[in-house]
């Protein structure tokens, strides 16, 4: 409240002052026995291309257009004098409208016409003291024009900082805004796609056991349950990543440890695949999270893709080594590439592109590839010192 109340007192003064300052010049040509109208017509040109409040613009209305069309109007009153005419004063007023005119050109004019009209701006507040001199010559002239140039430095000066702000905030927010449907994506893709996965892969087994061994059926009816579960709560997690909700950040986000992993790699575990997860006693709870989550999601990601391109592996091994302050993860089956899964399913390729983005930004090294023989391999190796 504080802050808007000052900028409209500064609004404020701003206008009474070119309000003040117009009549002024008014004032000025009148008590010379001048023809106001020239004046008056410059004047009002102005006043209406600053004052005119920027949410009422209409389209035409361009900064363009605005900052032009003044500039022109007071270069040709100079020009007329300047050409022969009667000799005509200038006052504090039209100086104070071009400068604000060479501000706006400066800062908010697109690129191309930032220049164009800025110097057009800067050309008819140097012209100015021309009118009652008629000379460059003349010693009161150059001076007017040497504090006109400092003027317009200083005025251009300023507006092209703040327009360097403006690129600089507009930068920040777009890449601000990239990086959170970056990592929206990654969560969709690490914690929905997976679970979904499960689903899809599991009601295949359930199909199939339904006409063969319906007795077992209901292990693998729970796992679907399971699966669908986490799969809703992940998806309300991202969901309100996207809502202000008030809760941390940290509370919302899909979260993974090596503690997890064991979860993870029981939950994936199918009456047709087994999963052996082998986790050295080297390695401990006391590695850094960010290192953690990372090794989770390297564990989860290669899961997925073995439902959605080895859907034929019987055994998938997962192994967790630290040594020499660097925490080795690696996950390996033994399928042959085959899957029954629908072309759909099969994801589009960004899962491994964001694990090794994933990885690489933590200092990691991501490998993947076939095993000797059938099969294939994914290692992620961190540096991983314990806090």
């Amino acid at each position: 409240m504080t802050s808007m109340t000052g900028r409209g007192c500064a609004r404020g003064f701003g206008v009474g002052f070119l309000l003040a300052t117009s009549v002024a010049d008014v004032l000025i040509v009148g008590s010379a026995g001048e023809n106001v109208r020239p004046t008056l017509v410059v004047l009002l040109a102005g006043l209406a291309a600053v004052l005119w409040p920027a949410a009422r613009h209409p389209a035409w209305f361009t900064p363009q257009l605005r900052t032009a069309v003044p500039a022109l109007l007071s270069g040709l009153y100079s020009a007329g004098a300047l050409l022969g005419g009667p000799q005509a004063q200038f006052g504090p007023g039209e100086t104070a409208i071009l400068l604000c005119l060479l501000f706006v050109a400066v800062r908010h004019c697109p690129p191309r016409w930032a220049v164009a009209c800025g110097l057009l701006d800067g050309v008819a507040l140097l012209l100015t003291p021309l009118r009652y001199s008629h000379s460059f010559r003349d010693g009161g002239t150059l001076g007017a024009m040497v504090v006109g140039l400092v003027l317009i430095g200083l005025v251009a000066g300023l507006a092209a900082y703040l327009r360097s702000l403006d690129y600089r905030r507009t930068v920040a927010v777009t890449e601000t805004r990239r990086e959170e449907r970056v990592a929206i994506a990654a969560d969709l893709h690490d914690f929905v796609a997976h679970h979904v996965t499960g689903i899809l892969v599991q009601t295949r087994v359930a199909r199939m056991m339904a006409t063969s061994r319906p007795e077992d059926l209901d292990p693998v009816l729970a796992g679907i349950e399971r699966a669908a579960t986490e799969a809703l709560a992940s998806m309300r997690r991202t969901v309100g990543v996207l809502r202000d909700t008030g809760d941390e950040p940290a509370a919302r986000r899909p979260v993974g440890d090596l503690a997890a992993i064991t979860d993870l790699a029981e939950g994936f575990a199918s009456p047709i695949q087994k999963v052996v997860l082998h986790r050295d006693p080297t390695v401990s709870d006391d590695l850094p999270h960010e290192v953690q989550a990372a090794a989770f999601r390297v564990v989860q990601e290669s899961l997925t893709n073995v439902r959605r391109h080895a859907a034929d592996a019987d055994r998938v091994m997962v192994h967790l080594c630290y040594d020499a302050d660097r925490l080795s993860v690696s996950v390996a089956d033994d399928g042959r590439g085959g899957t029954q899964l629908p072309a759909a399913a099969h994801g589009g390729g960004f899962g491994l592109v964001g694990l090794k983005e994933r990885v690489t930004a933590l200092g990691g090294e991501l490998h993947s590839g076939p095993r000797a023989g059938d099969g294939w391999e994914v290692r992620a190796v961190f540096p991983a010192g314990r806090r």
